[in-house]
């Protein structure tokens, strides 16, 4: 963040000044949504969510250091009253781009952003100033804050852009104008929110391609035909990646390690180099790609991002978070989301990861399926006996149930369980484990069953569950 005036915000962002006694005192540190996690100097941006009302906090953020509150109604402490708080802080972080000039990337998908973002942003802090997103602050508030954690020494900003309905990418890019455009995929992710089908969902991913300009650079999936038709739908140059023969950034002779780590030779225009990922799963060698190809078209040699890739290690939690137990149970934590794609990834992964060892799966509903759910729930029951696991428990009713029951009639041995909701899923998996077993937990966000995968991994004494 630059430093700026509250005067000079308020100009920025139309707002009106009340109780503030120094209309030029600095703001100079970034913006928070979140009164624990004001630092002294920043901007505390009082926003209503659904169980939570900023404003309330107001006091406690200026007693923590906030310079000021961005509100929609005065609240008794320095405060630049808006009518759209989110839309202030998008006005804020485009005034702040016009003082500084970083190369803007933006990445959108399905499934594997903030994998890759990770992964992209620990290649390039390798050789510049480099601001990426946050855990997946990557919506209309989101992606504005991470905005303002740049600064004038900012070279590179990685912007994880999601979308969960059509016009949001238009919308993200508008404020953040990227010059490099990264695609992932398309998949079934908040299709319910986009018209019912991929080829809708690939109308509303597109949104970033077209918002390049004509020296920038689309780079797209050559391994998903709604990425790759994207290429008629930009200006910018196009550089693809993927397992093709026809991507420029390609990987080859893709194998795991024994510890389900993927190892790979990564092919760029500017020659070859060993890469061996420490992320487990095959799936991870598509994000890593997606990573090359950013770097690449920033002008990083093939040696440069191989160091970067073999470097990276896992950022951000609950995506394929792994923990040992004393006991010898290893947790794989996936519970952060989950879509059709990201859990039969997930799936596989943990399945590689455990080898002869014995194997539980406690997964709960995957969100926004639109009327394909039930069929999507029922097939992912069906991987789950086709790989061989020993036990399924099923988190919660409706869908889960078709989950439990397809694992049920396609046979080959898996135990299955089902529980009403998380702390009965706790109860029976704590129950269940045996010494040695690899755990692996997944379900959609809004399920909650991040509460029991942390537990699990705690493996103290029953541990009470909050979500």
């Amino acid at each position: 963040m630059i430093p700026m005036t509250l005067n000079e915000i308020a100009q920025a962002v139309g707002a009106s000044p009340h109780d503030v006694p120094d209309p030029h005192a600095l703001v100079t540190a970034p913006s928070a949504v979140d009164s624990r996690e004001v630092v002294p100097g920043g901007l505390f941006a009082a926003t209503i969510g659904a169980r939570v009302d900023g404003h309330d906090h107001a006091a406690g953020a200026v007693a923590n250091g906030a310079v000021a509150v961005l509100a929609a109604r005065p609240v008794g402490v320095p405060a630049l009253v808006v009518d759209d708080v989110q839309r202030a802080i998008g006005l804020l972080a485009r005034h702040l781009l016009h003082h500084i000039s970083p190369t803007v990337i933006g990445l959108t998908g399905s499934v594997g952003k903030t994998t890759t973002k990770d992964l992209l942003a620990q290649v390039l802090e390798r050789h510049a100033p480099t601001v990426a997103t946050d855990r997946s602050f990557n919506n209309e508030l989101g992606l504005p804050l991470t905005v303002l954690r740049a600064d004038a020494t900012t070279r590179y900003l990685v912007l994880e852009m999601g979308a969960g309905r059509k016009g949001d990418l238009t919308y993200l890019t508008g404020l953040a104008p990227p010059r490099i455009g990264l695609v992932l995929n398309v998949g079934t992710a908040h299709v319910e929110r986009m018209g019912g089908g991929p080829a809708d969902v690939a109308q509303a991913k597109g949104e970033l391609v077209e918002a390049l300009p004509a020296d920038g650079y689309a780079l797209l999936n050559a391994d998903d035909p709604y990425v790759i038709g994207m290429a008629g739908r930009t200006n910018a140059r196009i550089l693809l990646y993927g397992g093709s023969a026809q991507a420029q950034v390609r990987a080859e002779h893709v194998r795991l390690t024994d510890r389900a780590r993927p190892a790979f030779t990564l092919v760029t225009p500017s020659g070859r180099a060993p890469v061996q990922l420490d992320l487990i799963g095959e799936h991870q060698v598509s994000n890593a790609l997606a990573a090359a190809a950013a770097a690449t078209a920033l002008g990083l040699d093939v040696a440069e991002i191989a160091d970067g890739l073999n470097a990276a290690r896992r950022r951000s939690a609950g995506r394929l978070e792994i923990v040992e137990r004393p006991d010898g149970v290893t947790v794989v934590d996936d519970a952060y989301n989950a879509s059709p794609a990201s859990m039969r990834a997930g799936l596989r992964a943990a399945k590689a990861l455990a080898g002869t060892r014995r194997t539980v799966a406690v997964l709960g509903a995957m969100g926004q399926q639109a009327d394909a759910s039930r069929a999507q729930h029922a097939e992912i029951g069906r991987l789950v006996a086709d790989l061989r696991y020993d036990v399924l428990i099923t988190v919660g009713a409706g869908d889960p149930h078709a989950m439990a029951q397809a694992a049920r009639s396609a046979g080959h041995g898996v135990a299955v369980h089902t529980a009403d909701d998380v702390t009965a899923a706790l109860r029976l998996a704590t129950a269940l484990l045996e010494p040695g077993d690899v755990v692996f937990v997944k379900a959609s966000s809004e399920t909650g069953l991040g509460a029991c995968a942390r537990a699990l991994a705690d493996a103290g004494p029953f541990p009470p569950i909050t979500i």
